[in-house]
């Protein structure tokens, strides 16, 4: 057996302690896919098998090592306005009903990976307060991962010309970044990237601390998690809304047979939930 691959026994031991530390359900036969994820951490942390890397890290003694891990298992696909219409929504229905209430939002954006999405919602209320001067003035995004290196990659707010490609207009890249001097790299600009505060956060840890919030966008993250965990954090999300807050999901993701306190509003096109 290569020194990079687990036996099933090791597999499923793994899969649990992912599950229990993260949420993430990883299934069966997906070995390739923590041989890919974790055998460039085996030089990191000096191991000389897979297997002995994933035993250190369910165990207690290197904190770091666990922390990489489970960064290292985190899917962080991710892309600029994605599916279009969760921000034409915001832009057409969503910020035009709290401007009408002279009311800032608090936005949150969670599993935000490495901050498209976030900075996608920041650059619509931006463009909405260039048409609608004065309004919504106080509004606030903030987004959260549980992955440091995605945190990270945030803050820094630089993309490669492969990131800037997927999903960005250039207009949106003339009037939202600032070409860097490296080739082919370009940066959000400071009054797109002040909206944005980003926090890391377990999805299935406690949300009391992070205060209450108009609109959560929690889009293609809930498709990882077990229906045990995906109960939790919707639970979690119905109460850290305030009244007729408003919910976000992936297009192929659904509250059916898993919550209770959302009702659906279907628009023309895409969905959204708002808290009953």
């Amino acid at each position: 057996m290569s020194n990079k691959t687990l036996t099933d026994n090791e597999y499923r031991q793994f899969a649990q302690f992912l599950e229990q530390q993260s949420g993430i359900v990883l299934g069966d036969n997906k070995q390739y896919l923590v041989s890919s994820r974790l055998s460039p951490l085996m030089a990191k942390f000096n191991c000389e098998s897979l297997s002995l890397l994933v035993k250190m890290a369910m165990g207690s003694l290197d904190r770091q090592l666990r922390v990489d891990v489970i960064d290292a298992m985190t899917t962080n696909e991710t892309l600029w306005f994605r599916d279009k219409f969760p921000f034409e929504l915001m832009a057409e229905v969503i910020l035009p009903e709290y401007a009408a209430l002279a009311k800032p939002l608090k936005i949150w954006s969670a599993a935000c990976s490495s901050g498209q999405e976030p900075y996608s919602l920041a650059m619509t209320l931006m463009a909405f307060q260039q048409r609608r001067p004065g309004t919504l003035s106080g509004t606030s995004i903030v987004g959260t991962d549980i992955s440091p290196s995605m945190l990270e990659r945030c803050g820094v707010a630089e993309y490669d010309h492969l990131a800037l490609g997927r999903g960005l207009t250039e207009e949106h890249k003339r009037q939202f970044f600032e070409p860097l001097p490296h080739q082919n790299r370009m940066k959000v600009k400071d009054n797109v990237r002040k909206l944005v505060t980003f926090k890391p956060l377990n999805l299935l840890d406690s949300y009391s601390s992070m205060g209450k919030f108009d609109v959560i966008f929690c889009r293609n993250v809930l498709i990882y998690f077990g229906s045990e965990a995906k109960i939790k954090i919707l639970r979690q999300f119905a109460a850290a809304l305030n009244p007729k807050g408003i919910l976000f999901l992936g297009a192929s993701e659904s509250l059916a047979g898993l919550s209770d306190d959302f009702d659906m509003v279907r628009c023309n096109p895409g969905i959204f939930y708002r808290k009953r």
